[in-house]
């Protein structure tokens, strides 16, 4: 199959993915399905191209496994930990109260817009998937390395915070346990590093270098669109002055030993 097939197949699945999750909005009335679509999606774009792409089987097999264990691990989570059972986020909300007017409409077009998101950050996958060349380079082993002591980092930051929130006691606390005593989003720092991963295994491939693309566009949207202003943002709402204190101390995204507490 050539690369523009797979990208137009790559594009209708995500897509139509994102338009049943578009319909599903609205019965459970929460937006944020659409998180569980995005991770979902890539897991998605990842297995397609690791079986349809032709590349070096061990290879593709690699970054299929990864991209879609990965993937699936972060859609559930954010399914059962964030969606099911639990009030729209307030970053949703907030988009509620911007929008007004239209909004079945808007929030398709942002369903849609995640899913061509997906089909963008998903080039490292394709990548290294069509990549013919037998065995495996040093550098892809070490990105594999990379890439798994980044998702044990994120799944401990993800644990640790539910761990807290099932407290009874954490209600309109902040979070300082385990990993975020050193940083106010080390999921985020993580999920950023399994993308640094994904990046540096398909620079191994022809035309590599434009696998830097995704780890680039999700650390400008988490430092400066979708991820920690809108968090913090909610956060600041919810829990005010004790969360100030929290972002006067600790660093928002490198782990990092946390400054004083006195004034």
């Amino acid at each position: 199959m050539s690369t523009v097939s797979l990208l137009l197949w790559g594009t209708a699945a995500t897509a139509t993915l994102m338009v049943v999750l578009w319909l599903i909005h609205f019965p459970m009335r929460n937006a944020a399905i659409v998180d569980f679509g995005w991770a979902a999606g890539l897991a998605l774009l990842g297995g397609f191209y690791a079986y349809f792409a032709g590349g070096f089987p061990v290879r593709a097999a690699l970054i299929g496994g990864m991209s879609v264990i990965w993937g699936l691990r972060l859609a559930f989570h954010l399914l059962f930990d964030r969606i099911l059972g639990h009030p729209e986020e307030g970053r949703y909300q907030e988009l509620r109260r911007q929008w007004k007017t239209n909004l079945g409409t808007k929030f398709l077009v942002f369903y849609l817009f995640q899913g061509l998101l997906d089909v963008v950050l998903s080039a490292p996958f394709l990548l290294a998937a069509r990549n013919p060349a037998p065995g495996l380079s040093p550098l892809e082993i070490g990105a594999a390395v990379l890439w798994l002591g980044a998702v044990f980092g994120e799944s401990l930051a993800d644990r640790q915070l539910a761990a807290f929130k099932a407290r009874p006691t954490s209600k309109g606390r902040t979070c300082r346990d385990g990993l975020w005593f050193y940083s106010r989003h080390p999921n985020y720092f993580f999920e950023w590093l399994i993308w640094v991963s994904f990046a540096l295994f398909a620079l191994a491939s022809p035309y590599g270098y434009l696998g830097l693309i995704s780890p680039a566009l999700i650390l400008y949207f988490l430092l400066r669109v979708t991820g920690i202003p809108a968090t913090e943002a909610q956060a600041l709402r919810s829990r005010g002055d004790e969360y100030r204190e929290y972002q006067r101390t600790t660093n928002a995204f490198l782990p990092w030993f946390p400054t004083s507490t006195s004034k």
